[in-house]
């Protein structure tokens, strides 16, 4: 009679119930936090845009710019930027903003630029590149007391 050869007990084993419950979770997981994100993509919002008006709204003409002798710019009475900086970068946003309220009440956005006398002509040149950037076309000049 042949005998039989015992398997040894020395072979590693594998648990395998343990690794199906990770498998399980992780997949219990992913599922939960699909559903979630698709949830928050079905949130419906709408954006400012402009608005189409039957009747001009009263906005003014145009700004006047004040430059003064330090190089201070001023709108409405109100100092943009720095007189020292490279670019009037906070100038060019606002006027960017008054041209595009001038094109949706259908009118020309027009700036005077009313430089006081000791006023360097780097100042005035300036205003005049944020006018550019701003998209304005139409400039006029102005004494800074008068017309």
């Amino acid at each position: 009679m042949a005998r039989r050869r015992r398997p040894s007990a020395d072979k590693p084993q594998i648990a395998i119930a343990p690794m199906i419950d990770c498998v399980f979770l992780l997949l219990i997981y992913f599922m939960v936090s699909a559903t979630l994100e698709k949830q928050e993509a079905d949130l419906s919002f709408e954006l400012p845009g402009t608005v189409e008006t039957s009747e001009p709204v009263d906005l003014p003409d145009e700004q006047v710019i004040l430059i003064r002798g330090d190089g201070q710019v001023l709108v409405n009475d109100y100092a943009l930027d720095s007189p020292d900086a490279p670019r009037f970068t906070e100038l060019a946003t606002t006027l960017n903003r008054f041209r595009q309220a001038a094109e949706a009440n259908d009118s020309e956005a027009t700036v005077t630029i009313a430089p006081e006398d000791p006023a360097l002509h780097q100042s005035v040149v300036k205003v005049m590149d944020a006018c550019s950037v701003a998209g304005i076309e139409r400039i006029h000049f102005s004494l800074a007391g008068g017309t």
